[in-house]
C-alpha cells in the first residue's frame, strides 16, 4: 500500500512485524502534521481498518 490522497491530505504509512506496530505519517499540502500510531495482529495491517482510520482523521479534523 503507498501513500493514500484524501481530501487534502497524503498518508504514508509504516508499519513493523517484528513489533505488531504501525503508524500513518499525516501530511497537508506537503507539509508533515503527525504521526498516528495504531497496533495490528497478522503480516500486514487490515487495509479495511487502515482506510477507517482515514477517514476518522478527516473527519475529526474537517
Amino acid at each position: 500500500m503507498g501513500a493514500i490522497q484524501q481530501d487534502g491530505y497524503t498518508f504514508e504509512m509504516e508499519y513493523s512485524v517484528s513489533y505488531q506496530r504501525g503508524a500513518l505519517h499525516v501530511y497537508k499540502d506537503g507539509k508533515f502534521l503527525e504521526e498516528v500510531t495504531f497496533r495490528f495482529s497478522g503480516e500486514k495491517p487490515d487495509e479495511g481498518k487502515i482506510e477507517e482510520m482515514i477517514m476518522n482523521y478527516i473527519n475529526g479534523h474537517s
